[in-house]
């Protein structure tokens, strides 16, 4: 399998099974960091887990309500910020580089479908 790299409008996500140590990377147009098997395994799964939470909870706030849902592992902490249907997503890195990031509402869709399929490549 060769390396992968999916992008779209404000976000960036890959995938390159040879590289030795870093083999994920996620970024956006402006910023990118190299991850971990385990770390973008945990980025996807955490991602996945908060977009779910952000649609779920859609029914249960009023339309001009804004929440923020937190999400983490050992390795990485994410936050979904905004309204249920448009919302910003932080992350941090807790391995020993620490790095912070962040995605706007607008990147958001395409991260989460290429983060859902990114271990079918």
């Amino acid at each position: 399998m060769e390396r992968v790299i999916k992008s779209g409008s404000g976000w960036r996500i890959g995938w390159s099974p040879s590289a030795p140590e870093f083999k994920g990377l996620v970024g956006t147009d402006d910023w990118a960091i190299e991850l971990t098997e385990a770390e973008l395994d945990d980025f996807c799964r955490l991602l996945l887990q908060l977009a779910d939470t952000m649609q779920q909870l859609s029914s249960e706030l009023m339309d001009e309500e804004k929440i923020a849902c937190e999400a983490e592992s050992d390795l990485l902490w994410m936050e979904a910020e905004g309204y249920p249907y448009d919302y910003s997503l932080r992350l941090i890195v807790n391995t020993g580089r620490c790095v912070e990031g962040k995605w706007s509402a607008c990147a958001i869709p395409g991260l989460v479908q290429a983060a859902g399929m990114l271990q079918v490549f």
